[in-house]
């Protein structure tokens, strides 16, 4: 494994932090401080993911037939490097980063003309309907039915824990098309314009989102909805191998980078806030746990770096990328969990609403440091990460069955 940056790559890493300093500008860095899930509101999103498209940098990860920058594997490193660095806000995965691949590969090229280009440019946000009320890990049990009525579906059902749905224009969803053989047969992958009459969106509010402009889950409710059986992706039941595709993409993020600079906002906090007259990174209970997530983060960064060297040789990730999934949401939820006992009493539940406060709406004052207002609902949002795309338990035994044949 070659770790040694070449000339050329630390020119582009110069590039990447010259473009940020310019593009990622004071607003967007403040309100970033306060976000809970690394994300903007939704016209700041939309603004930061434009301003990436307009440099080419939007979609690091694409085929430069569809318009990626034809990056390599170590180019790609730096930029997500740099930009968690720098605090940037991520790019919105549903669309660029998971259905995307799937019209790329399983498509038709219909299909792609009509939804890659303004997926690239952020002109429509997409959310996920895999989850449902009775159907979450066992996503094989799902229910909601897409009955064939001419040449529409029509579906009937709900959706659950869809991440902004509020935001979106369309779903990539999972229905059940036939129940006459093993349940992941009988499912298939639909594109939903979610203007169509007949759906519902709800909002889940969650101990993670106490503050209005931060609410982020759905339930969405299809009663009659009429999708097009030209929005049928693939073959009708092939859903599951669609899915089952998009699942190595959701789960094989470089996570490092994004957890470095979470961290350092640990440690940042630890030294401003203090324990018995001294800063609490000085107490040594506390740097001693500090030290343990380091030690933990170097490994994960270091077994990332061997993946990625390995996919530059034409090698395949394979349960790797279940590791580093597993690994790395894990790191995330001790990193939050440690930030939110450094901040003390100001890790209530009715914590300071800064994003109101940046976007001019109307907040009631609390006392705090803006530093620490994002600390609960961060701490919160985070219990999630462990469950969606695959508990810790099934990427063990994932892991288990690629590795020992269990």
């Amino acid at each position: 494994m070659d770790l040694a940056y070449s000339p050329e790559e630390n020119r582009f890493r110069d590039e990447v932090r010259a473009w940020i300093t310019q593009n990622f500008d004071a607003p967007m860095r403040a309100m970033m401080a306060q976000s809970k899930n690394g994300y903007l509101d939704k016209e700041g999103q939309r603004l930061w993911q434009q301003r990436l498209y307009e440099r080419g940098w939007v979609a690091p990860e694409w085929p430069v037939e569809y318009g990626g920058p034809d990056w390599t594997h170590t180019q790609r490193s730096i930029f997500y490097e740099e930009c968690a660095g720098a605090g940037c806000p991520q790019v919105i995965a549903m669309g660029v980063k998971m259905v995307a691949y799937v019209l790329m590969k399983y498509g038709t090229a219909e299909q792609r003309a009509r939804f890659l280009p303004p997926i690239l440019r952020s002109e429509e946000f997409w959310c996920q309907g895999y989850s449902e009320p009775g159907s979450g890990s066992d996503l094989a049990s799902l229910q909601m039915k897409a009955e064939r009525g001419g040449d529409d579906y029509v579906l009937n059902g709900s959706k659950t824990w869809t991440t902004l749905a509020q935001w979106a224009d369309w779903m990539f969803c999972l229905v059940r098309t036939s129940k006459e053989s093993k349940p992941q047969a009988g499912i298939s992958f639909l594109l939903i314009d979610m203007r169509s009459p007949g759906i519902t969106v709800a909002p889940i509010v969650t101990l993670d989102s106490p503050m209005p402009g931060q609410q982020e889950i759905n339930q969405v409710f299809f009663d009659n909805v009429r999708v097009p059986v030209s929005q049928l992706v693939g073959e009708e039941g092939q859903g599951w191998t669609c899915a089952k595709y998009l699942l190595e993409f959701e789960r094989g993020n470089a996570w490092a980078p994004t957890l470095k600079h979470q961290l350092r906002k640990v440690r940042e906090i630890a030294l401003k806030e203090y324990a018995a007259g001294a800063p609490l990174f000085e107490q040594a209970d506390f740097r001693r746990r500090y030290a343990e997530l380091e030690i933990r983060l170097s490994a994960a960064d270091a077994s990332e770096l061997r993946v990625f060297s390995g996919l530059k040789a034409g090698q395949s990730a394979g349960a790797d990328a279940n590791m580093l999934k597993l690994v790395a949401t894990e790191l995330q939820q001790d990193i939050t969990e440690l930030a939110f006992e450094a901040v003390g009493i100001y890790g209530q539940a009715k914590v300071r609403d800064t994003w109101a406060e940046l976007q001019n709406r109307p907040a009631d004052p609390r006392p705090g440091p803006v530093y620490a207002a994002p600390a609960a609902p961060a701490y919160f949002n985070y219990r999630k990460v462990t469950i969606y795309g695959g508990t810790s338990e099934i990427q063990r035994n994932i892991m288990s069955k690629i590795l020992f044949g269990l």
